[in-house]
């Protein structure tokens, strides 16, 4: 099982920098940010810095989307990092939530996102692509490689990361709906031809090592509520009962009442106070060492190759370091 950290680009940018770099230093194989430009500094710059500053690190988005840059921009800023630092990038892609909804703009529809991994990761290997209706190369490059990993939650996202993403995101860490959620890819996957195990599968949720729950769960409920606004649109968009997504899934968003993208992912979000105590738990891993181990062993059984650790609350540098003691040797050998 492979490892990343997930963080905000809030400033100073120097210390996501060095978060990144105790990352590798305890094990971490990947370094990964939201990318909201409204709400946190361009994370493309900061990248540069991260892997200037780290030997195996690799970096990228969770997750970025096809509007808030133009396919073509995308595809050739990764893979000039690729250049600079030698394919350390991979694409964290989706419909988009922060950086659109903030902005006043929608998600993007699911063809539209379809259409964009084909065409950043064409253009970003050097072949050509259609872009807004026009066939394009960036004739510069040779060399770079670059896995778009997709994140999903809904019945037809699940089967367009499937068909078509390198890597499946799911930002919740509960084994029965991660089972649910593999078990949807992987087949779309063998529909489409495709090896099924070839996909990656990707869990990020927050994980917080201590020993005082009750305070880790405060720390931690931001999540819930995150996770809530992708719920929301599937309840509108499926109904609640339909069948389509698990109710264990989309029940606990029944008190929601809005949200302010301007608490977004961070710890406190007053609009977060619907979420119970039992989806934090379900969500996240909290508590000791010992407990994120079993979780993940549990997780690792359903086939997760990677963890990726959320890191917005007050003992990031704890738990990467308990991680990097504890956690990670037991998971990898």
């Amino acid at each position: 099982m492979d490892f990343g950290l997930v963080l905000q680009t809030d400033p100073p940018a120097s210390a996501v920098v060095e978060l990144m770099r105790r990352a590798e230093r305890n094990g971490f194989g990947y370094g990964w940010t939201f990318d909201s430009a409204v709400l946190w500094q361009e994370p493309f710059v900061i990248y540069s810095q991260i892997l200037a500053r780290t030997e195996r690190l690799i970096v990228g988005p969770m997750v970025t989307n096809p509007s808030t840059r133009t396919w073509e921009v995308t595809a050739s800023t990764f893979a000039t990092l690729n250049e600079m630092y030698g394919n350390r990038t991979v694409c964290g892609i989706g419909r988009g939530d922060s950086a659109l909804r903030v902005a006043g703009r929608k998600p993007n529809t699911l063809a539209r996102l379809e259409d964009a991994i084909d065409a950043i990761r064409d253009l970003a290997e050097g072949r050509e692509a259609v872009v807004d209706g026009s066939r394009m190369r960036i004739p510069w490059i040779e060399e770079s490689r670059l896995p778009v990993w997709m994140a999903a939650y809904g019945p037809k996202a699940l089967a367009l990361a499937g068909r078509k993403a390198d890597g499946f995101i799911l930002q919740l860490a509960d084994p029965y709906l991660t089972e649910w959620m593999v078990k949807a890819v992987r087949s779309a996957a063998a529909g489409a031809g495709r090896d099924p195990d070839a996909v990656t599968i990707c869990v990020a949720a927050p994980a917080y090592v201590g020993d005082d729950l009750d305070h880790a769960r405060e720390q931690c409920r931001w999540f819930g509520g995150m996770v809530g606004n992708h719920v929301a649109d599937l309840v509108g968009r499926y109904g609640e009962h339909s069948g389509a997504v698990p109710e264990s899934l989309t029940a606990y968003i029944k008190e929601r009442q809005g949200y302010d993208y301007a608490h977004h992912g961070r710890a406190g979000n007053p609009d977060t106070a619907f979420v119970p105590d039992e989806i934090v738990d379900r969500f996240c891993l909290l508590g000791p060492a010992e407990a994120h181990i079993e979780k993940l062993e549990r997780l690792r059984e359903l086939g997760v190759g990677q963890f990726a650790v959320y890191a917005m609350h007050d003992a990031k540098e704890r738990t990467l370091d308990a991680y990097g003691e504890h956690v990670i040797p037991a998971l990898t050998g």
